[in-house]
């Protein structure tokens, strides 16, 4: 990977073995990466930045108006959220198993023994989140494989810096982003909608997007819905 500045933006270059040219801007600061096939040149590339710069700094711009949460520190007052809700925080320092349970739809009672790090109590609330994508996911896999007519040879969940979520067609494996937790459900079935398509279709094009519609006819909606989710405080990196 290699950058080349076109009109002020710093771009970053990588060439694949793919027969198209993908232009991407990430969050949180709308940065912009450039997949092209082995042998296109920069020129082209910056060809092909000019020709997008409205909509490149649109995105940006977005991004730069979005909400964003501060560093989260696991202690008793911080908003933290599940389910597209936010809750308060209540840290509940004492000896035995560590658990989570939501309290009076306000409260997110974090049980930790009271030698508990910041990272401890992190990977606790992480592992609980993780548990409810598990139990939630394989129902949404069954539902959308019968409406869709694709088969999802293996699926997991990680914590991604760029992407909701990943499709390796060849492999039929989708990975969904451990983030998807904390925003709403129709968030969560958009993204997972989202994947599956490309096993029908690799690329963002037209027939993508008439399969979205067909499918999930309000995913754009839900597309805007998950962009105004404030983002969470990372060092995103590809």
């Amino acid at each position: 990977m290699h950058q080349i500045e076109v009109d002020g933006l710093v771009v970053s270059v990588v060439r694949k073995n793919i027969k198209n040219l993908h232009l991407a801007v990430y969050p949180p600061n709308g940065r912009v990466r450039v997949a092209v096939p082995l042998l296109v040149d920069d020129e082209a590339v910056r060809l092909a930045v000019i020709s997008r710069l409205a909509w490149i700094r649109r995105k940006q711009e977005k991004f730069a108006q979005q909400e964003r949460q501060t560093p989260r520190e696991y202690v008793s007052g911080e908003s933290h959220y599940f389910l597209g809700a936010r809750y308060r925080l209540n840290l509940i320092e004492r000896n035995g198993v560590s658990r989570v349970e939501i309290r009076n739809r306000q409260f997110i009672d974090l049980y930790v023994h009271p030698s508990s790090t910041v990272e401890q109590r992190k990977r606790i609330m992480s592992a609980w989140y993780r548990a409810y994508l598990r139990d939630t996911l394989p129902a949404l896999f069954e539902k959308w494989q019968d409406v869709i007519g694709v088969e999802v040879a293996d699926w997991g969940i990680r914590q991604m810096k760029t992407r909701w979520g990943t499709c390796n067609i060849e492999a039929r494996r989708i990975w969904i982003n451990l983030e998807l937790a904390k925003k709403s459900p129709r968030c969560l079935e958009y993204i997972l909608v989202h994947e599956m398509v490309h096993l029908l279709e690799r690329l963002h094009n037209d027939r993508f997007r008439a399969l979205m519609n067909r499918f999930l006819p309000q995913w754009q909606f839900l597309r805007d819905e998950l962009n105004r989710e404030p983002l969470a405080h990372e060092n995103w990196e590809y």
